[in-house]
């Protein structure tokens, strides 16, 4: 069962923003995150100009924990968990990748066949039903929703489509300009870096993702992010470094929100 928590605040169909958190199990920051973006949205809406002309003219879809199940398992016998916990008759292993099984370019690049393996892209797009709910519910508004963010850790980067493919996305040149905007903004707080580009040149090649997905079905303003650190705690990242890495990640997607806001399509 999925919790979308729709922030807004009024009854009219405005333009949308979607952001998910928690795709991956392991990685305990993201879903702080996005509890974070609904604590700030709320309490500072009335106050904080930028967030209250943000929601009165755009929604936010917010999902804070899409891998519920697998999230589950990390707290209570896996720590470093990253996939799904459904099953396969006839097969002793446990899960897929639900970042590999959206239906762009699917299996063909950065992803692995294997039921067993950690990249398992699945026995066919969109075959884990969190994937398949989530996928659904972002065909049903895509007519409002301009922006679509995920939420992922570590390495510090903020990535755009496409990664099942070197080629360049057809709005590279101003995905790029928007996601250096925001890595400047994030920086400005504690001085965190970030690398912004394409999945496929920036981190690694990899099919299946909900970024591509996403903009291959009109979402334009599709980023991934990877939080904090760059590998010295990795998916363990430590307590105190929650509130100042939802701090720093806070002004980039308002960042993100505004540009979109100004830039609609």
């Amino acid at each position: 069962v999925h919790l979308i928590i729709r922030i807004y605040f009024s009854f009219s169909t405005k333009p949308a923003i979607f952001m998910d958190c928690g795709i991956h199990a392991r990685e305990w920051i993201s879903p702080a995150f996005c509890q974070w973006f609904v604590k700030e949205a709320l309490s500072t809406y009335g106050s904080d100009s930028q967030m209250t002309s943000l929601l009165d003219q755009m929604d936010v879809f917010v999902l804070p924990v899409f891998n519920v199940d697998g999230y589950d398992y990390t707290h209570k016998s896996n720590r470093m968990w990253r996939k799904t916990r459904s099953k396969k008759s006839g097969s002793s292993c446990i899960g897929a990748d639900p970042n590999r099984n959206w239906n762009a370019g699917w299996c063909t690049i950065g992803a692995s066949s294997n039921p067993c393996s950690d990249t398992f892209c699945g026995y066919s797009p969109e075959s884990e039903i969190e994937v398949k709910n989530v996928a659904d519910f972002i065909r049903r508004n895509k007519s409002i929703i301009k922006a679509y963010l995920t939420i992922h850790s570590y390495s510090q980067l903020l990535l755009f489509p496409y990664s099942y493919t070197y080629d360049l996305a057809e709005h590279h040149s101003e995905l790029l300009k928007v996601a250096e905007g925001a890595s400047a903004a994030l920086r400005s707080l504690y001085g965190t870096r970030y690398t912004s580009g394409p999945g496929a040149t920036t981190i690694y090649p990899a099919a299946g993702g909900s970024d591509d997905w996403a903009y291959d079905l009109g979402v334009k303003y599709s980023y991934t992010f990877e939080l904090r650190d760059t590998g010295r705690y990795g998916f363990l990242l430590p307590e105190s470094e929650i509130k100042p890495t939802c701090e720093e990640t806070m002004l980039a997607v308002k960042y993100i929100a505004a540009y979109v806001q100004k830039n609609l399509y």
